[in-house]
């Protein structure tokens, strides 16, 4: 394969990883308005290490293991910041339209 075949391939991969996070972060939303309405903790560190571990015994390389980790608990914390301020907005009350 050439150059440009194999990064048309990588960008093709990037868009399906884009997708795939934005369909984790709705999951995650849905989860947390569930939660909250629930009155339950949105968010458990026994279930984080959970998805840690789930992602090491997934992980077949060439990633290093410490580099997928590290990867995930990004994922992790953007998405905790994601569900935090939209359920900080749902709060909010809307402006009145006038006119």
């Amino acid at each position: 394969m050439t150059i440009q075949q194999l990064r048309r391939k990588i960008d093709e991969i990037d868009r399906k990883l884009i997708r795939l996070l934005g369909r984790r972060a709705r999951y995650s939303l849905a989860i947390g308005r569930l939660k909250k309405a629930a009155g339950q903790p949105l968010f458990h560190r026994k279930r984080e290490r959970q998805i840690a571990g789930k992602v090491r015994r997934a992980n077949r390389g060439p990633l290093p293991d410490g580099a997928v980790q590290q990867l995930f608990e990004e994922i992790l914390r953007v998405t905790r910041a994601t569900v935090r301020e939209s359920l900080r907005q749902q709060r909010r009350p809307r402006p009145r339209k006038t006119g």
